[in-house]
């Protein structure tokens, strides 16, 4: 009874300071990778890893119907002003993550499909930083 509906959430964009919300997102997904470091030391044959950091990258699958993200790009084309902006998730399981310092690798520019009855994009981005701020509760066991 526990489980998550993928169906189910809210996720909102905070963009130099306007707030939209991001009805158009299928799905969004963030990673953390970390960065190691090998380190080989006398006595042992094995190497050892050392965390040294870590890289956010993530993307989205989004209904073709919101010009945004191509006039961030734009911005950054013609008047090299980059945007970093915040992405507030919130899952039907009531766990709110904020993706802060996110930053637009790719974007589709244009997009005609005859094959396609709805038009949608896959769009990558990097992040600097994220914030837990609800945590799924412990589930029931029934």
């Amino acid at each position: 009874q526990d489980t998550i509906s993928g169906k189910e959430g809210k996720a909102v964009a905070t963009i130099d300071g306007n707030v939209e919300d991001m009805f158009y997102i299928k799905k969004i997904e963030a990673n953390v990778e970390k960065t190691k470091s090998e380190i080989k030391t006398l006595g042992r044959r094995g190497t050892q890893h050392k965390a040294t950091g870590w890289s956010g990258t993530g993307s989205m699958t989004i209904y073709y119907i919101t010009t945004n993200f191509r006039k961030l790009m734009t911005s950054y084309m013609q008047n090299g002003i980059d945007t970093y902006f915040d992405i507030l998730v919130t899952d039907a399981g009531s766990q709110t993550i904020v993706l802060e310092g996110v930053n637009l690798d790719k974007v589709i520019m244009a997009k005609l499909d005859t094959e396609s009855d709805i038009l949608d994009e896959e769009v990558s981005f990097t992040f600097e930083n994220v914030r837990v701020l609800d945590s799924f509760k412990e589930p029931a066991l029934g």
